[in-house]
């Protein structure tokens, strides 16, 4: 194995300082620091315009959340003066597990490790199903952090002993409400299960009817029948169902000033 890349990714300065000049003084390790999930992708795009790419990103849990009590890696020593790594300023709120999903999306070849500084399965399931391949304390040693790093990238998948079984039992849990939704969908009519699509789009009830040619009055009706038959009261309610039984949303037109008219 080569060089590793790694991006430190926390609005903890000190502790994210500290981390990557600890992890710079690794032989094999080339690290950066960003202060937000804003901060990240822009790390990301520009090393992807260079022709490069970061293999590891570690992500604090509870990136964008606010002020919290300061948190030390164990073992970690306070950033050296001579090897600074200045964080970018902060930007508008990502949260760590919807970073983690974006950087999936984008940039698939990169790896995510969550450092977390508590044990929650639930947090802890969402963040594997988001697409990270591990889930670290905050407080473990360095040397339990680059065993974490060195595996994730021979596609190993790590977490904490103590949290593996309320891990599964919210996977499994997750598949459960997953096939409830996808049935409820299905007892959907085609016309309804394409409001619903329109719905996860954000689309509102003009825009619905101007898309599907319908009166505003026919779209309300299909609206309050999806509701009735997935159970729920609210469009938002109808959406987050419709998002865990995977229905995404329809694809949308392109307005009247994108429309370029070719005449032969």
């Amino acid at each position: 194995m080569g060089r590793i890349r790694v991006l430190v990714v926390d609005d903890h300065r000190i502790f994210a300082e500290s981390l990557a000049a600890a992890l710079a003084a690794e032989p094999d390790v080339d690290v950066s620091a960003a202060g937000s999930g804003a901060a990240a992708q822009r790390c990301l795009d520009r090393a992807a315009a260079d022709g490069r790419r970061y293999d590891v990103l570690l992500v604090d849990a509870d990136l964008g959340v606010g002020p919290r009590p300061p948190v030390t890696l164990a073992a970690v020593p306070p950033p050296s003066p001579s090897q600074p790594r200045p964080l970018e300023p902060r930007d508008p709120v990502l949260d760590g597990l919807a970073l983690v999903e974006r950087i999936r999306a984008a940039y698939p070849g990169t790896r995510t490790v969550v450092l977390a500084e508590r044990d929650d399965p639930a947090r802890a399931a969402r963040a594997l199903q988001a697409g990270a391949s591990g889930w670290v304390a905050k407080d473990c040693s360095l040397s339990r952090l680059l065993a974490v790093v060195r595996g994730v990238l021979r596609d190993e998948t790590h977490l904490p002993p103590a949290l593996l079984t309320g891990v599964l039992r919210e996977l499994t849990a997750a598949r459960r409400h997953r096939t409830e939704s996808e049935q409820l969908v299905e007892s959907l009519t085609p016309r309804e299960q394409e409001v619903l699509r329109c719905m996860v789009a954000g689309l509102g009830r003009k825009a619905v009817a101007e898309r599907l040619f319908l009166s505003p009055h026919t779209v309300r009706t299909h609206m309050q029948n999806v509701l009735g038959k997935l159970g729920v009261h609210s469009t938002l309610a109808a959406v987050a169902l419709a998002r865990r039984a995977g229905v995404g949303p329809v694809e949308l037109l392109p307005s009247a000033g994108d429309v370029v008219e070719r005449r032969g």
